[in-house]
């Protein structure tokens, strides 16, 4: 696969807690340089980034993140105000528990509480895959196929687990022909990015594929 194809699917990443404009404005340069889908980064950046870029790159950042279990009133506040600071894309976390209670109406209807707060923008479901059963898996493609969210995301990054092969494999089985797949956590390298892509993920969380670009001179 192209290099610039697997590219122009990566979300550029940067969501520890250490990170700072310096960084920030790094991988935004990288973004930009390698043409990008987007970068992801901390609510707090948002506008900075917006500022720094402008329409040459997309800024995506989280909700809710990492834990999902602020109120649905708080990451819609979280949704708005990144979206007035600029960012193009959000990424939220499902209330897991809810999930897990079998509230699922109630974790249906945040999401399109979270989507309407996106005012059009485009916003991916992070559902935490490495502590969820199987059904709970095909349970939560179902719901994410009816809330009106692009895409289903599989992992924060910061839990015990990212991105697995069968993951992205089973959402693409089970998810309606509008939502789309991200795959993050734990992509480390081009032939990762290309299984996950094979796979059906339409995007890739991921800060190391563009480190491996820089180093190998592959763009």
């Amino acid at each position: 696969m192209d290099i610039k194809e697997i590219l122009s699917k990566v979300d550029h990443t940067l969501l520890s807690q250490s990170a700072t404009w310096e960084e920030i404005k790094t991988i935004c340069d990288d973004g930009v340089k390698y043409a990008t889908a987007s970068v992801c980064i901390p609510a707090s950046y948002v506008k900075s980034a917006k500022e720094y870029v402008g329409d040459n790159l997309k800024i995506c950042t989280v909700i809710g993140f990492p834990n999902g279990y602020s109120t649905t009133a708080v990451k819609c506040f979280e949704t708005e105000d990144a979206v007035a600071n600029g960012a193009d894309e959000i990424d939220m976390v499902i209330n897991i528990g809810w999930l897990k209670d079998k509230r699922y109406g109630d974790v249906l209807d945040e999401i399109k509480a979270v989507k309407a707060s996106c005012h059009g923008k485009l916003l991916k479901v992070i559902i935490e895959t490495c502590l969820l059963t199987d059904e709970e898996k095909i349970k939560m493609c179902e719901i994410v196929s009816e809330s009106g969210a692009e895409y289903i995301k599989t992992s924060t990054g910061f839990s015990k687990g990212g991105a697995t092969r069968e993951d992205v494999a089973l959402f693409a089985k089970h998810v309606a022909p509008h939502v789309k797949i991200k795959a993050a956590g734990g992509i480390s390298s081009i032939a990762d990015a290309e299984d996950f892509i094979a796979l059906g993920a339409s995007r890739l969380g991921t800060s190391r594929i563009v480190k491996k670009v820089k180093e190998d001179d592959l763009a």
